[in-house]
């Protein structure tokens, strides 16, 4: 339940307040050039407390290799990287432990830990994780050596001026979601499988183990539904698969089609609101009011575009080493 992937296979693993939460990764090829350096700029680009509406909470984020680097190269073993946890207030979830966050995991999960759950800043089910995501994306798009994968943000609370929507959000003293698009360049035509593992099947799921998603959509995703079939296909204009249009994004079949791959990502508002809302107290058993403390993303989509960068790189990664093995068992 913590692990992606099939070839370049990702397992997750700590908590939002634990001593530390890391990442395995296994099947990465031997001889790769590695070395926290590659890892750094995209950690700079996650981290919370850099940009108006994101929480106050400051991780440094170095990350500690355990295994499968020797002399920056990467060895064929799995590589587990750490992080440290370094600045928790555990306290805050003390307060609240007995009034589960409306739309966080706190009720479901006790329920199905039966109370042993680690709840202290989410404990598992914390973005805090998403770390180790975008550790295992950056050594993804290393080894990728040739697509291109951007990601930014449309808008925030409904307005394509972000700065607009956020502001919105802090007058209101509350918190608010916001669209991400991801578009990939260079992909060669045929890396997916038809029907379970499709490209879009792959990302899907993976972009949705990123907390606070709430859609997804390729192309021009649901407008499709109101076009007719001769305005939504593309129109191939060569030999390579090039199209007039890119209405698919660049995936036909389940099968990336050489186009340039383009989806867009809903982001939830962060459950954790100041905003004063109601709940039910387990321990009194009556329905109460009550406000969120602690630190917390006033919106969490700013943080999200090298997140999604780093899931689609993970599955790209895995396809083209299974396109690789493909091609050794052919020949």
């Amino acid at each position: 339940m913590n692990s992606f992937g099939r070839i370049f296979r990702v397992h997750i693993f700590g908590e939002s307040h634990g001593e530390c939460v890391g990442v395995t990764i296994d099947g990465c090829p031997a001889g790769l050039p590695l070395s926290d350096g590659d890892l750094l700029p995209d950690l700079e680009r996650r981290k919370g407390g850099i940009q108006k509406g994101t929480t106050p909470r400051k991780e440094e984020d170095v990350p500690v290799f355990r295994s499968g680097i020797f002399n920056d190269l990467t060895t064929g073993a799995p590589i587990t990287i750490l992080f440290e946890n370094t600045n928790t207030r555990s306290a805050d979830y003390e307060r609240q432990r007995d009034v589960p966050r409306p739309g966080h995991a706190d009720f479901v999960a006790h329920h199905k830990f039966g109370g042993f759950e680690d709840y202290r800043g989410s404990g598992h089910f914390s973005g805090r994780l998403t770390v180790a995501l975008v550790a295992a994306g950056a050594i993804a798009k290393k080894l990728l050596n040739g697509p291109v994968i951007t990601s930014n943000i449309l808008e925030i609370g409904g307005e394509a001026n972000t700065e607009s929507g956020l502001q919105r959000a802090i007058d209101a003293k509350d918190s608010v979601g916001g669209i991400i698009e991801c578009r990939v360049r260079n992909l060669p035509v045929g890396f997916g499988e038809p029907f379970f593992d499709s490209v879009e099947s792959l990302l899907a799921h993976i972009v949705f183990a990123v907390p606070a998603v709430r859609g997804i959509e390729f192309g021009t995703g649901f407008p499709a539904a109101r076009m007719f079939g001769s305005e939504h296909n593309d129109a191939i204009v060569d030999a390579k698969g090039n199209t007039s249009t890119n209405h698919a994004g660049g995936i036909v079949g389940g099968l990336t089609n050489g186009n340039e791959l383009v989806f867009r990502v809903a982001i939830k508002p962060t459950s954790s609101t100041p905003k004063t809302q109601q709940s039910f107290n387990w321990t009194s058993n009556t329905v109460e009011e009550f406000s969120v403390k602690g630190r917390h993303d006033l919106c969490i989509a700013l943080r999200v575009p090298v997140i999604i960068e780093a899931v689609t790189a993970i599955v790209l990664a895995d396809l083209m080493l299974l396109e690789q093995k493909i091609a050794r068992v052919i020949k």
